[in-house]
């Protein structure tokens, strides 16, 4: 399972949902500004910034831009 942590008007978060839609990778997203403790958990993990990208618990680094560095062979993991 894919997880996004964003926020309202953050154009970083929405390329990085956009890619994820494009790529037909089912995600849930995690808007900072509804749920209590997104911010500490983040911060807990040594995250200031958005979007933060989990899979299975797992930070994919790098956020929208590590996410866009990624080749196909990637994004076919994240569908299974």
């Amino acid at each position: 399972m894919i997880t996004v942590y964003s926020k309202n008007n953050c154009p970083f978060c929405d390329r990085a949902k956009a890619l994820l839609e494009s790529k037909e990778i089912p995600f849930t997203v995690i808007k900072m500004e509804e749920h209590t403790g997104a911010r500490e958990f983040l911060m807990e993990q040594g995250l200031r910034s958005v979007p933060q990208i989990f899979k299975d618990g797992i930070l994919i680094p790098g956020g929208f831009q590590g996410l866009a560095g990624k080749d196909e062979a990637f994004f076919e993991t994240l569908k299974g």
